[in-house]
């Protein structure tokens, strides 16, 4: 791999404004990748500047941790295959009201539980708007 531009621990902080602490944090996580050789020797590339800006901007778009972990998964992960004929697959079947259900492939959907009961509260939520207008028409 050539590295264009190499930094150190302490440049790629001051560049993004992120402490040393919280990158070597991030690395232990997974969240970024490990850098290039070890200790006082250790360089960065313009894909790890990339990868913590990312990090911190979404952090202040208010996800946790675990959201962004997942969606930096969702970037090196291949797509699911089109389902075919004979596949077995896992469905939730959330019970909204009697006669109505929410059916979700989470990952075929890439939603996480966290973002499936998200999913189902909005729903549900939805429903008894649409339910509490009809009682109040009639």
């Amino acid at each position: 791999m050539s590295v264009v531009n190499k930094l150190t621990l302490q440049q790629l902080s001051e560049r993004t404004g992120v402490p040393e602490r919280s990158i070597r944090f991030y690395i232990q996580k997974g969240l970024l990748p490990r850098p290039l050789g070890v200790r006082r020797g250790a360089s960065y590339h313009e894909a790890h500047l990339a990868d913590l800006l990312r990090i911190r901007q979404w952090q202040e778009a208010g996800l946790s941790l675990d959201a962004i972990g997942d969606l930096l998964q969702a970037r090196t992960q291949a797509p699911l295959p089109p389902s075919r004929p004979g596949a077995i697959e896992v469905r939730s079947h959330l019970v909204i009201a009697d006669g109505l259900e929410l059916v979700v492939a989470p990952e075929r959907a890439q939603l996480t539980q966290t973002q499936v009961r998200r999913l189902f509260r909005a729903v549900q939520a939805a429903y008894d708007d649409i339910a509490d207008e009809a009682d109040a028409e009639s």
